[in-house]
């Protein structure tokens, strides 16, 4: 299953913000050990960098983002993307465009603890909590 991680869920994973972090720290270990097809962004690197350095350090955000470019694929921000998100229904272009980045690279779906700002997409929207339940009810898991 391909799913495309909103920036919060995992600013909640690196930056430890309790209680976010249990179910977030898990899917990044259902990533680890490939039972999701993670993806992110191309937007949510930078923003995650740029938080995380304001967090903590520069070398710490070094290493935070040398091992999710390891663990997720890249869903591009490019023309098409920026523009097919200006034709949704989104209040938030940045919500839009994540979901249209989403939808180009071909995910099966968005987990966010945010689902309220993806009330146009057409994507199945999960919070953290809701996608560990579906993984462990699918079968072979």
């Amino acid at each position: 299953m391909k799913i495309l991680f909103d920036t919060n869920v995992i600013l909640d994973a690196l930056l430890q913000r309790h209680p976010h972090d249990i179910p977030a720290r898990q899917l990044l270990a259902a990533v680890e050990c490939q039972l999701l097809n993670g993806f992110l962004a191309a937007t949510t690197v930078t923003t995650i960098h740029y938080l995380a350095t304001r967090a903590a350090n520069h070398r710490q955000s070094q290493q935070h983002i040398t091992r999710l470019l390891m663990l997720f694929s890249i869903a591009p921000i490019n023309h098409l993307v920026l523009a097919d998100a200006l034709l949704q229904s989104f209040t938030d272009y940045e919500d839009a465009v994540l979901h249209e980045a989403a939808r180009h690279a071909g995910v099966d779906g968005i987990v966010t603890r945010n689902g309220a700002d993806f009330a146009g997409a057409t994507l199945p929207i999960y919070t953290p909590d809701e996608l560990l339940v579906l993984l462990r009810t699918m079968p072979g898991k």
